[in-house]
């Protein structure tokens, strides 16, 4: 009996040990090495399943451009641009450039009205954050956050690390309401960083003159033009609001925009580190996306801006882009639903997600035609989602005459016009996927990949459904491909995404089905 005793108390304490063992393995920390790095998951599975998220370009920057020539070009980094007249900052054309000339005419001299007198007007009068995180919602997307720091080096939080933030210069804290509001609607909560950048943004209003010294904290220290090497004290701050953004807000996502591959590895690393554990302490599943070469591939999701690749890569990826303007413009021209849609609908297929730009109006308000937008993007969703959310890479991503010739970043610059030719596939399981058609189909749908020629499709289809439509599907498979008969009351969509319910893929066991026709 005392052996049995002895036994049965010893192998349940070596299984409670097996037990914390496991946690311990689990909940592993990071080092900040690549080599340790390179075990974490850089894409959660919700973060597969999202698809889509948005963010959202504003801060005092956003009112700089009111007033400008609508005949003229103003290029975006008006903090930058507009210390640039051509003499004490050198020009390509030897000429003062138009934010110059803009700013000079709207502010002064900006010796004397410089950057921070744009800051000191920033006005939040319109923002809205229950507005903004129910159309947020209402577009359909999973993840969405400001972009809590841009190139000014300015914080969109109530930050304690820097006294140029929205709370000082605008009474607000947008960082804290979105996530709030974010959250409640059953969404993940994301910021993005820009501020790597800051180091040459504002180079030029050292070489312009009249940077007040006790506003080093803005501007950075003096430096060259063309200097890439940040100093101490950059590095020391750049790290202090990043990490302040990371304990008090807990995001699931955090995104980089470029230049950070310009500083230290170790920087990089522990940043990486510290996030993952942050993660890990929090017990959930956080992301970092990053551009260029900032981060190995295995520790971080890669994204193209305005872009994405020809094809699927293994890797899961993601773009960000805009609909116009970065930040607000005057008489801004918007992508249209049905082109946005149709990028989506590419990127999904070629194992991508999508990050959307949202530019409200300076006072924080969004412009009716962005409102319009997000709707339109939504209405869209809710009815195919299933085709897009919860989906990976089918065989092939699609069939058709339209393709990107080249990808990588901001190739969206190509425009082109998606077809009724033109079929993008997802799909949910072995026996689920779906193909849409990125323009109204016709009297009907050829589906070449299917072909019975081919061997792409190897399982027999059960049954096949347009989603949103009660309408039985006529179809059938050849030698063509999969011939689908377009209902004729088929409603107008952007696109129409069909279901393809398949009977799966079976192997027979030893002494199974063949063996029991065997003589």
């Amino acid at each position: 009996m005392q052996f049995c005793f002895l036994k049965r108390l010893s192998l349940g304490i070596f299984f409670l040990g097996g037990i914390v063992f496991a946690q311990e393995q689990q909940h592993e920390k990071y080092e900040p090495t690549w080599q340790s790095l390179k075990k974490v998951n850089p894409a959660p599975n919700w973060f597969q399943d999202a698809k889509f998220g948005i963010y959202t370009h504003w801060g005092p920057v956003s009112s700089a451009f009111v007033g400008t020539d609508p005949d003229t070009f103003y290029a975006g980094w008006h903090g930058m641009k507009m210390y640039e007249d051509g003499k004490k900052v050198p020009t390509k054309n030897g000429k003062p450039t138009s934010n110059y000339l803009h700013h000079k005419k709207k502010y002064g001299n900006p010796a004397k009205y410089g950057y921070k007198y744009i800051i000191e007007q920033f006005d939040t009068s319109g923002f809205d954050v229950k507005k903004w995180a129910t159309l947020f919602e209402l577009s359909g997307a999973k993840f969405a956050g400001p972009v809590a720091m841009h190139h000014d080096n300015f914080a969109m939080w109530d930050a304690k690390s820097t006294r140029w933030n929205s709370m000082n210069y605008g009474g607000i804290d947008p960082s804290a309401a979105l996530k709030k509001e974010i959250e409640a609607r059953g969404m993940k909560f994301m910021g993005s960083f820009h501020h790597a950048f800051t180091w040459q943004y504002f180079a030029p209003a050292h070489q312009h003159r009249g940077v007040d010294p006790k506003d080093y904290d803005l501007y950075t220290n003096p430096h060259a033009l063309d200097s890439k090497t940040p100093d101490e004290r950059f590095y020391k701050e750049w790290w202090a609001k990043l990490k302040e953004f990371i304990d008090v807000y807990q995001p699931d996502l955090l995104w980089f925009d470029w230049w950070l591959e310009n500083m230290t590895e170790e920087s990089r690393e522990k940043f990486l580190a510290y996030y993952y554990n942050k993660g890990l302490e929090w017990d959930k599943d956080v992301v970092v996306c990053y551009k260029e070469s900032t981060f190995p591939e295995n520790t971080a999701v890669k994204d193209y801006e305005r872009g994405r690749p020809n094809q699927p890569k293994q890797d899961v990826w993601l773009t960000d882009t805009s609909p116009g303007a970065w930040f607000y413009r005057p008489g801004a021209e918007f992508k249209t639903p049905n082109e946005l849609i149709d990028i989506l609908i590419d990127i999904v297929s070629k194992n991508g997600l999508m990050l959307l730009n949202v530019p409200p109006n300076p006072d924080g308000t969004i412009p009716k035609e962005m409102e319009d937008l997000l709707i339109h993007i939504g209405e869209w969703l809710k009815i195919n989602g299933d085709a897009i959310y919860a989906t990976r890479p089918w065989t092939v991503f699609g069939e058709g005459p339209t393709r990107l010739s080249e990808g990588g970043h901001k190739v969206e610059k190509i425009k082109i016009a998606y077809t009724n030719k033109d079929i993008r596939f997802t799909k949910k399981s072995g026996k689920e996927f779906f193909a849409i058609v990125m323009d109204k189909p016709e009297n009907e749908i050829v589906i070449q990949s299917f072909s019975t020629q081919l061997g792409v499709l190897n399982s027999t289809i059960e049954n096949i459904e347009l989603l949103g439509s009660n309408a039985k599907i006529s179809w059938e498979r050849n030698e063509k491909g999969l011939v689908i008969k377009t209902p004729s009351n088929i409603a107008p969509s952007y696109a129409y995404a069909f279901k393809i319910t398949l009977t799966g893929y079976k192997e027979n066991n030893i002494g199974g089905a063949v063996d029991a026709h065997v003589d």
